[in-house]
Order: C-alpha cells, then sequence, then structure tokens
C-alpha cells in the first residue's frame, strides 16, 4: 500500500508495534489516536506523523488487538483500515458504532464509490483513499474531531427538536417516530438529519450537506449525500406521494417540517 508522505524518517526512529512507546500516554487536552492497521510502513509513518503534530498515538494490527486496547484505554479518534487480516475494516466499523460513538476514519486502498458508502452506511465519520497525503488525513482528523466536540457542546444545552410529531434528541442521538418508537439510524444518517432540522426551509446543495456532515467539499463524494437522502426518506416519509425532504433541481435538497425545540 503505498501512502504520499512529505516528511523524513530514519529507520532508527519508527516505533516497533507491542513495544512501550507503541502505546502513547494521554496527556491533558491531547487527543489520543488509535491506528488499526496491519502495513507496518504504513502504520509507522502515520504514527511519526500524528505524533509531530501533538498527537497522543497508539497502533495495533488487526480487530482483536483493538479490542483489547479498547477495553484499557481511552480513545478520542479511530483511524481504520478496510483490508485486515481476520475481521475486516467495515465489520469493525460496524461493531464499533453500536458500542460508541468515537469518531471513525477509515482508510482504504478501494476507490470505488459504493466501498467509500458502505462506509458511511456502517457508521463511519469519514473516508480517504490510499494512496493519501498524510497532511489531508490530519486534516481530516483535525475537522472530525472539532465536529465531534461542537456535537458534544450542543447536546449539553438545547437537546431535542421535533417536526411533524418526530423527535430527534441530539443529546442521545435518536430519532422516534409519532408514536414514540426508535427509529434506527447510521452515525452519517443521523448527522444529516440534524443538519435538515437545523436548517429546516432552506436550500442546501450536496457540498454544503457535506461540509456541514464530514468538513469536506463533495467532488465525487457528491453520490454519497443523495443515497443518505434516500435513505433517510425511506424511513422519514409514510407515503410515497409525498416527502419531508424535497429535490430542488440544480440546487440540492430542502427539509419541508417546521421544526421546534421539543
Amino acid at each position: 500500500m503505498t501512502v504520499v508522505l512529505r516528511t523524513r524518517q530514519s529507520s532508527a526512529n519508527r516505533p516497533t508495534i507491542g513495544a512501550p512507546d507503541a502505546i502513547s500516554t494521554m496527556t491533558n487536552g491531547t487527543p489520543n489516536i488509535l491506528i488499526v492497521e496491519d502495513d507496518q510502513p504504513t502504520r509507522d509513518l502515520i504514527s511519526r506523523y500524528l505524533r509531530e503534530h501533538s498527537f497522543a498515538v497508539s497502533a495495533v494490527t488487526n480487530g482483536r488487538e483493538m479490542d483489547r486496547h479498547l477495553s484499557q484505554n481511552r480513545a478520542d479518534l479511530i483511524v481504520l483500515d478496510l483490508m485486515l487480516p481476520g475481521e475486516d475494516g467495515l465489520s469493525l466499523c460496524r461493531r464499533l458504532r453500536m458500542e460508541t460513538t468515537t469518531p471513525i476514519i477509515i482508510l482504504t486502498a478501494k476507490g470505488e464509490d459504493l466501498d467509500r458508502i458502505l462506509g458511511l452506511e456502517m457508521g463511519a465519520d469519514d473516508y480517504l483513499p490510499k494512496p493519501f497525503n498524510p497532511r489531508e488525513l490530519l486534516a481530516r482528523i483535525n475537522a472530525v474531531l472539532r465536529r465531534h466536540a461542537s456535537g458534544l457542546a450542543a447536546a449539553s444545552t438545547a437537546t431535542r427538536l421535533k417536526f411533524q410529531g418526530w423527535t430527534i434528541d441530539l443529546r442521545l442521538r435518536e430519532l422516534r417516530d409519532p408514536e414514540g418508537a426508535q427509529v434506527p439510524l447510521t452515525s452519517a444518517e443521523f448527522d444529516l438529519l440534524q443538519a435538515f432540522c437545523e436548517r429546516a426551509g432552506r436550500v442546501l446543495g450536496r457540498d454544503s450537506l457535506l461540509n456541514m456532515t464530514r468538513g469536506r467539499p463533495g467532488g465525487s463524494f457528491g453520490r454519497s449525500v443523495d443515497v443518505l437522502v434516500s435513505r433517510l426518506r425511506r424511513k422519514l416519509d409514510r407515503s410515497e406521494d409525498t416527502s419531508m425532504i424535497k429535490t430542488i433541481r440544480t440546487g440540492g435538497y430542502i427539509f419541508t417540517p417546521r421544526v421546534e425545540e421539543a
């Protein structure tokens, strides 16, 4: 696997998985990043680069090591390779999302849109295809951590919104239908619905929606928004004739219900 890197390194400075310095100690204000990557050159280079930018970094090679690490340590964000021995990255992502809201960025050598969309549907917060520039990975990590911190801050104040009998709980990240039943949403679906609810009645373009929910411009990723909108419609709409999310030709989407604090 090829990683485009802009920094130099010597073999003497490379961390060794399993050695004491492979697990960094969390310091106040320093985010803990867990890297799950079986390719040692890629794993070591990412670890070095993030440490140079003041992150505490831990690195493991597979799902079993990840589980062992997380049972004893906190991770503020997980960088997860898709192609792993044993349990693959998509399966790990799905399992993690059922247990935690820790942000996840998927690294994958697969470049097809379907693979990227699957990552979002499994609950990933972002993804980066290989080969990549580590500076871009750093930018995405910072963006995801900012969004996550903003979400936590918002959840500490007004926490619930309602529309047409539905309730979205921003603290618990839950959606309930008019009968009070919980409607399961992936992390990406929830983020998109929250963006719609907070900007109801406004036309939102695909790039704007991606920036609100993923922190990066659209480009070839725009189709992932269309897929998520389609999935939300299936969960929200009670009639095929009407939809809460209207498509604006050449413009994007608009969330039509009136939204108020619950």
